[in-house]
């Protein structure tokens, strides 16, 4: 057989693996996903077939391991069971009549109930939440537990880590879980390691890729929740993570960038609903079950009371728990809507949900950074501003050299949502995330004040302005937004 001959083969090979590629894909991607994601993924697969066969198989199935979705299951009835009657509060007024509904949507997709008789701070100075953290780890008589996406130690933390290390010492047991893959990507993660270590601290990595230790799911998936809880008496919960404002990277301080976040301080029977989701992510990754530090939902009379529900989401639930929590609370809105979040990639329904505000008549602002740290993310969020423009959205760009990355909503004067979930398809598809919604008007009206602060520190984009915007940024935000929807 001549030169010519392989060649030939090689080539006809090729082509009918091409061939087969394609309609392999036309009939396994579209199933069961978005139609916009199932499209990203066939353009990719049909510009670049082997490559884009190869990152599907990668990253195109959105599963975790059999054993992790039966932990979440089991832990879901134990709550269920364990908190059985909770739901009853009080229903004085102001009382949505349309709240019942999204408080049973909640407790059928998270299995936590909403429970009255919380107390709630918001935590704006990004140092000052460290020294509220730090002044409640000093008090721990019995456990500390820690949960963050990013959890670093450097000159800002520091103080953080010394405090974990006194309550170590005076006997307490102190356990961390912080995510393997965003965590190594900062700098010092080996140091933060050894000071967990030396300090006697029980830690785990979220979500570990350690194929050679036998760990190993779909890698881009992350645990991106930020949790503090204290004895089971006090609970932080929000947008910061354990790392300097600037996530030490060369980058970010050659730009001058810091993080502006917001965390809530809670206390009452929340903090038990709270203190589940730690120990849900604490079974997954050791096969421990810490049914001991579960403490009971017991309601007592505080002044100014808010009722407060925990909804956790992620691959480890059935469905996108927070997408659904969000699209109900943006129809059932009946005068404004206020949006925060840092990373504003919708998919449709968010954007239908939205846009049917303001043509019903609402007030809606949508506050996100004038600037941005992840360029892929940065542009595709651009792609959405004519639409909601055109629609009558109001957008407030935070400031630079500032990254405003706190993530919360209020609907009308009676509901708030804050958490870690942004409004993106990354955070309803592949992160493991908690949302905190709360009843409340001194709660609403405490994060009006945030919002107003939000304003005075942003300017507002009018589409005037949007559409003199240059055609390579176009061009750019547009291929963004198509890379955004391969998930």
């Amino acid at each position: 057989m001549t030169g010519i001959d392989v060649t030939a083969i090689i080539i006809l090979v090729a082509l009918l693996v091409d061939f087969v590629i394609r309609i392999v894909a036309i009939i396994v991607v579209p199933r069961n996903r978005r139609p916009t994601s199932g499209l990203a993924w066939l353009l990719t697969i049909f510009f670049v077939p082997f490559l884009g066969a190869l990152l599907f198989l990668l990253i195109g199935f959105r599963t975790l391991p059999k054993r992790r979705l039966e932990m979440q299951d089991e832990i879901n009835e134990f709550i269920l069971d364990s908190t059985e009657g909770m739901e009853r509060v009080r229903r004085d007024h102001p009382w949505p009549p349309w709240l019942e509904s999204v408080v049973e949507l909640n407790r059928n997709l998270g299995a936590m109930p909403l429970v009255g008789d919380n107390s709630a701070t918001l935590l704006g100075d990004y140092t000052g939440t460290f020294d509220a953290m730090i002044a409640d780890i000093d008090t721990a008589r019995k456990y500390v537990h820690v949960e963050f996406y990013i959890l670093s130690l450097d000159k800002t933390t520091g103080p953080f880590f010394d405090a974990l290390e006194r309550a170590v010492k005076r006997g307490v047991t102190v356990r961390v879980l912080l995510d393997h893959i965003q965590s190594m990507r900062k700098p010092g993660y080996r140091k933060t390691l050894r000071r967990l270590t030396k300090s006697g601290v029980k830690w785990e990595l979220m979500l570990p890729l350690q194929p050679f230790k036998g760990k190993w799911q779909r890698p881009d998936l992350r645990n991106h929740r930020k949790l503090l809880i204290v004895d089971g008496a006090v609970g932080f919960m929000g947008s910061q993570n354990i790392i300097d404002r600037t996530y030490n990277m060369k980058s970010n301080i050659r730009r001058g960038l810091k993080w502006k976040d917001l965390m809530t301080r809670v206390e009452g029977p929340i903090v038990a609903g709270l203190n589940a989701i730690f120990i849900t992510d604490w079974y997954s990754e050791t096969d421990e079950l810490l049914t001991r530090d579960i403490e009971p939902m017991h309601p007592k009379e505080i002044p100014n009371a808010l009722d407060c529900q925990i909804v956790p989401s992620g691959p480890g639930f059935k469905g996108e728990n927070n997408l659904r929590l969000f699209l109900a609370l943006l129809y059932y809105a009946q005068e404004r809507i206020i949006i925060t979040s840092p990373y504003f990639v919708p998919d449709e329904s968010i954007m239908y949900a939205i846009t049917t505000a303001t043509q019903r008549g609402l007030h809606v602002e949508l506050f996100v950074s004038e600037i941005g740290d992840q360029p892929l993310v940065y542009h595709a969020q651009r792609s959405y501003y004519e639409e909601l423009l055109r629609a009558g959205v109001k957008i407030y760009m935070y400031k630079a050299p500032y990254i405003l990355h706190a993530k919360h909503f209020t609907i009308d004067d009676d509901i708030a949502v804050i958490g870690s979930s942004n409004m993106d398809m990354r955070s309803f598809s592949l992160n493991f995330e908690v949302s905190l919604m709360v009843r409340g008007q001194t709660f609403v009206a405490d994060l009006r004040r945030v919002e107003d602060g939000y304003r005075a520190d942003s300017r507002e984009l009018t589409l005037d302005e949007w559409m003199r915007q240059p055609l390579r940024s176009t061009i750019l935000d547009n291929l963004a937004r198509l890379t955004s929807a391969v998930q």
